[in-house]
């Protein structure tokens, strides 16, 4: 099956017969070309997290040895990875989102700190812990999207700050947890807070001046959602006027979620940025009838102007909380014979989906948990799920609990990214392998209060002990390849590299290596915490390095991370997770290793 890898073409040019186009932003396309770096979250544009350093290979990774680490001074769960460009590796906290730059040619000295005064209110209006998914970098500069909204451009040498300008409210409940895109003269950043019926947006600003550029919200008129009836198209057709109300009842779209708080992708050819939406408020669906356009939605928006050139739902009228905000794989693939330009998404809501990212085209949905049962299958023709009426909560009706729902809210794969190898064309997924019991109730709206409406219990699924599974999907098949069963969900993001090999972390807090072709375990390393950040690798004085971040949290580990005893507290996690308490404890630090 012939496969073709994206972001390489990008990377090597005019080897590969590939011109990067004008628009792409050299600094980013440059800094990430160069494996001795990690200069985005997710690797690259592509979102792929496939490094082409092979020095640690899957014949010697089992000889790997911890090479130094760094602590944070910070606990609570610590998500995303640090940025290596050039000698400078640059480290993140969750609250308050300290920002350190470590000189790697002097044994990780701290060249500079950013230490923002942020108020501690913002706290308890952030869902599912205080995490920050990390920093992004691009002309000289890192950005950093405080939990407050404050987006801060620093510069990378000094740590100075160019400029800031604040993004939300979190007095309305809008925070931040996620990192931002640098996308030609561009910023790229999102929104949190779709518990507190905070409605989502996109916003673009300017990188030199942090001057807001343009925002597309995700429901509301079309003046707001920056979509054209005529041309912007939902699987092949015209979206329609205002299609961002016309499913929703008054105007309760103007508080209706469908916050962005996941992560960005860009296809530099086509000039179009894509992302997913977030749940509609409330988590109550008897209070919101119709489809609830555009949460649950990929959207693809060109970087110039925002005008939203093609969108998909994936869960129309969503009941179980199944956020869509997941990243966007870019890679080419075979379908049918045929190469396509590929967009790859796991879903919270347990279908694995393959789309053409130029034109929106549903390709393939199918489940990568065999247990997902609140739905049969995905309809090719209307892309809408086949929603069973045994786990529907809305047709159960306010007050009346709905068990064995699988998966859980928290999806059979939540924020933590996934790889891809163009070596064995498989994909590897971090997922939860978790349900739940589900009860509605009916809530009113209050700006900054709590807007969710549900009581949730989560378990593991029927006859089974295990609640998470790392996969490898052929997304061209819509098929799992092996699996790997996990006591814990495996709340990590993945990195697969040229030494056939893919690594990830567990809750319980080690660090493992698998054989990228088989699954087989070939390293594990516990480190002081459990993991939920995302491994990273870089080479330093011709050296390779891989990095993790260790501090137990995010929402599967709220429990631990903020001292929550009761079950259903961390709308359902803590019950769910209680067992975690055996394995680790807090902690906030990086530990890098390499080979001796």
């Amino acid at each position: 099956m012939k496969r073709v890898l994206f972001a390489t073409a990008l990377a090597v040019g005019v080897a590969a017969g590939y011109t990067v186009p004008v628009g792409a932003n050299d600094s980013v396309m440059q800094a990430t070309s160069n494996p001795s770096n990690w200069a985005l979250q997710t690797g690259d544009y592509a979102n792929q997290r496939y490094s082409t350093l092979a020095q640690i290979n899957k014949d010697n990774v089992k000889n790997l040895q911890v090479a130094w680490t760094f602590s944070t001074g910070v606990l609570r769960g610590h998500e995303g990875s640090p940025l290596v460009i050039g000698n400078t590796m640059y480290v993140h906290t969750p609250f308050p989102n300290n920002v350190f730059a470590l000189d790697l040619d002097n044994d990780g000295a701290i060249k500079w700190r950013y230490e923002p005064k942020q108020d501690p209110d913002t706290i308890p209006v952030m869902c599912c812990d205080t995490v920050n998914r990390g920093l992004a970098y691009a002309d000289g500069m890192v950005f950093l999207h405080q939990a407050d909204t404050t987006v801060v451009a620093l510069d990378a040498n000094t740590g100075k700050v160019i400029w800031s300008v604040k993004n939300g409210d979190p007095k309305k409940g809008e925070t931040n947890t996620t990192t931002v895109l640098p996308v030609k003269d561009k910023v790229i950043v999102g929104i949190s807070g779709g518990e507190f019926g905070v409605r989502g947006h996109v916003t673009a600003y300017d990188m030199k001046t942090g001057k807001q550029v343009w925002r597309g919200w995700s429901m509301g008129p079309d003046s707001d959602t920056l979509m054209d009836p005529e041309k912007t198209t939902h699987l092949g057709k015209p979206v329609g006027k205002d299609s961002g109300t016309a499913t929703w009842k008054g105007d309760q779209w103007k508080i209706g979620g469908g916050t962005t708080w996941g992560w960005y992708s860009y296809d530099p050819d086509l000039n179009l940025v894509y992302y997913g939406t977030g749940n509609p408020s409330t988590w109550n669906p008897t209070q919101r009838p119709g489809d609830n356009r555009w949460s649950m939605t990929i959207f693809a928006r060109d970087v110039d102007t925002g005008m939203a050139k093609w969108v998909y739902q994936m869960t129309p009228h969503d009941e179980w909380d199944y956020d869509g905000i997941n990243e966007m794989i870019l890679t080419d693939i075979d379908i049918g014979g045929q190469t396509r330009k590929g967009l790859v998404h796991f879903d919270r809501n347990g279908f694995g989906y393959t789309l053409d990212r130029e034109t929106g085209e549903l390709l393939v949905a199918e489940k990568f948990d065999p247990v997902v049962n609140w739905a049969t299958h995905v309809d090719m023709k209307t892309g809408r799920p086949n929603v069973v009426p045994q786990y529907s909560t809305e047709q159960n009706g306010e007050d009346v609990n709905t068990t064995n729902i699988c998966p859980a809210a928290l999806g059979s794969k939540d924020q933590q990214p996934a790889a891809y190898s163009p070596e064995t064309g498989l994909f590897y997924v971090p997922t939860n392998h978790v349900c739940m019991d589900y009860e509605p109730f009916k809530v009113s709206y209050t700006a900054g209060q709590p807007y969710v409406g549900a009581t949730l219990s989560m378990y593991p699924p029927k006859g089974e002990s295990h609640m998470g599974n790392f996969i490898a999907w052929d997304a061209a098949k819509g098929k799992i390849v092996w699996s790997n069963q996990e006591r814990f969900s495996v709340w990590s993001g993945a990195l697969a590299t040229a030494g056939d090999i893919v690594f990830y972390g567990t809750l319980e807090g080690y660090l493992k290596a698998v054989d990228a072709k088989t699954g087989a375990e070939l390293y594990k390393f516990k480190t002081p915490s459990g993991i939920i950040g995302n491994v990273m690798t870089y080479q330093h004085g011709g050296k390779q390095y891989v990095g993790v971040l260790s501090g137990v949290g995010g929402w599967a580990g709220i429990g631990l991370a903020a001292g929550l005893t009761d079950p259903q507290a961390g709308l359902g996690a803590v019950g769910g997770y209680a067992a975690l308490h055996n394995y680790t404890r807090l902690g906030g630090q990086l530990t890098v290793f390499a080979l001796p």
